[in-house]
């Protein structure tokens, strides 16, 4: 029998790379997407005795010629999409390069609803299938953060929004909303993180975990970790003046 498909976007470090050991773990071939080809090559070659296929497709999924490359192998078929492939900026909006900030929301934004678009079809043909949004706490609690939060609030919306369309055709659509993570996601923004307290950090392999348990139990929206599960309920009850002034005392400054 044909093993099922996992595409993973920016799987060469950090939380898609963890989804990628995951499922070559649970068995699942891989296709993997990302610019970096020796980046990509070196993750294929370490997880080669996990799995029996893994793809490699570099693509640049700011560009329309890449989210293209990879919509066309989602039309095909895959078992699983996670759409993971996101990055943040440091900075004050105004001072920020406007191409800079436009490759922004075309990754964050733009790849998620292409890609999910392309995958679809295919999903729906066979009755079953899995997107998973790689979103952010930032998407639920305002922060000190503009374009980075915007683009992870659209896309928590959108993947509530599609997973009521699509309620008993076998398709699952989730957001996963970690906080702050040990990868390189922060020091690749020139984001300074040294004086975050330690217990808001959690580690790559227990949010996979923990959103692939959530996902498994119907969950639409999985927040990781019990510090965010609380500051998320907080954020709902009290003045969103408040939450403002809280998240942006932890997650510091100098960030679009």
């Amino acid at each position: 029998m044909s093993r099922p498909v996992a595409l993973i976007t920016g799987p060469t470090s950090g939380i898609g790379a963890g989804y990628a050991r995951r499922f070559a773990a649970d068995g699942h071939d891989l296709v993997l997407v990302a610019r970096d080809v020796d980046r990509l090559t070196q993750l294929a070659d370490d997880l080669q005795s996990e799995t029996s296929s893994i793809e490699i497709l570099a693509a640049d999924l700011a560009d329309p010629e890449g989210r293209g490359k990879v919509a066309e192998r989602l039309a095909g078929g895959v078992r699983v999409l996670v759409n993971n492939a996101g990055f943040g900026t440091s900075g004050e909006f105004w001072t920020a390069d406007p191409a800079l900030l436009q490759a922004q929301l075309d990754v964050n934004v733009t790849a998620v609803m292409h890609l999910t678009r392309a995958a679809l079809p295919a999903m729906l043909d066979s009755g079953t299938g899995t997107v998973i949004n790689v979103a952010s706490v930032a998407g639920l609690v305002s922060g000190r953060g503009s374009t980075y939060s915007a683009s992870k609030a659209w896309v928590v919306s959108f993947s509530e929004g599609l997973a009521g369309g699509l309620a008993g055709t076998g398709v699952g659509v989730h957001a996963v909303c970690p906080g702050f993570v040990h990868t390189e996601f922060h020091a690749r923004a020139g984001i300074d993180m040294a004086k975050l307290p330690s217990f808001m950090w959690l580690e790559v392999d227990d949010v996979v975990s923990k959103s692939l348990a959530d996902i498994a139990d119907g969950k639409v929206i999985s927040v990781p970790g019990v510090q965010y599960k609380a500051l998320v309920t907080a954020g709902r009850m009290i003045p969103r003046s408040l939450v403002r002034a809280a998240t942006q005392r932890i997650g510091g400054r100098d960030r679009t």
